[in-house]
Formats: C-alpha cells, structure tokens, sequence
C-alpha cells in the first residue's frame, strides 16, 4: 500500500541527540525539556543507539542504581533499523510494525537527518492507525491466556502447578497440558 507521503515529509528534523556517556537522570531531563520520547545516541558522528523512556523503565530502572550514576549506553537500543527519506511512511509503519518499534533513524548517505516516529506517521496518514490498532490487538491475544468452554482456574491435580486451564476428569482437576500428556 503506497499512500503519497515520503518519510523526509513526516519525519522530524535534527532529532535530539546525546552521547553515550550521557547518564539517565541528564537524559530524563533533556527529554522533558525538549518533550520527546526518544533520542537518537551519537559518537563522534556516528549513530550508535537509540534510547527511548521505555529502555530508561525496562533497562534503566531495574539496575536498581540512581539515574546519574547509568549510562545511556547501557540501557540504549544498538540494533538499529534505519529509512531513507523517500521511502512511503506505509513502509516504515510496516517496518515499525515487524521489529515492534516506534522510532525510526532517518538517513541518507550513511547520516542522520531525522527521526521518524509513529506518531509522525498517525500525524499525516491518520488512516493508518487501523494498522497499528490491529498489531496492539494480536500482541494483546498472545499474551492473554485462551479459556476453552467448561475449563477453570486453580491447581492441578496432576503437575501441582496454578493453571487456568483446569477441566475436570474423572472428578480430578487436571490442566491442558497435562491432559496432552495422558
């Protein structure tokens, strides 16, 4: 699906950028400031990372250190999937979308002229919130458990372990996959 709008249309320029010795607490606070999501890591000119408020809470946080004493580089993302600005903003949804990020590095001739995020995308292409909306929805599925008709919750018989797929056999609670098993 093309819909008309080239990346180097959406895309912000001249992303907020930091190094990798930039700690936490220095980068929260250029991220209030600028009131951005994310910030693209350089050193010296290359780009190196991204960090984004989720890596402070997943990766940051759980060192269980003060936010001035970690490094970006420790809690950055290193795998990084790049677009060019003449990409369709379909094609960087359908990016974001198969390696479940939200900020895309823009860049032509191996350097950075921008940042492309979702919401950059929602902004000129409303339409395709559909799109995400249904990536939510599946990732939500897969991470809810799926009750079949006449099962419960509890403790198997069985394995002795908490499963919410218990049914009862033969007056015995017993789960799925114990019941695979028999």
């Amino acid at each position: 699906m093309k819909t008309g709008f080239h990346v180097g249309e959406a895309m912000t320029i001249n992303p907020i950028v930091v190094t990798p010795d930039t700690t936490l607490f220095e980068a929260a606070q250029i991220m209030e400031r600028s009131h951005v999501g994310s910030l693209v890591v350089k050193s010296k000119d290359k780009v190196v990372g991204i960090a984004t408020e989720q890596d402070f809470v997943r990766k940051g946080l759980v060192k269980n250190k003060k936010s001035s004493e970690i490094r970006v580089s420790e809690v950055m993302e290193t795998d990084l999937r790049t677009i060019t600005t003449d990409r369709d903003v379909f094609e960087a949804l359908e990016m974001m979308r198969d390696y479940n990020i939200r900020h895309l590095p823009v860049v032509e001739e191996g350097k950075l002229i921008g940042l492309i995020t979702t919401k950059d995308i929602l902004k000129v292409q409303p339409e395709l919130f559909e799109i995400l909306a249904e990536k939510i929805e599946l990732k939500e599925q897969q991470r809810k458990p799926v009750w079949m008709p006449g099962e419960t919750e509890g403790i198997c018989h069985a394995c002795g372990e908490h499963r919410l797929s218990l049914k009862d056999k033969e007056g015995v609670l017993i789960c799925r996959r114990c019941r695979q098993e028999l």
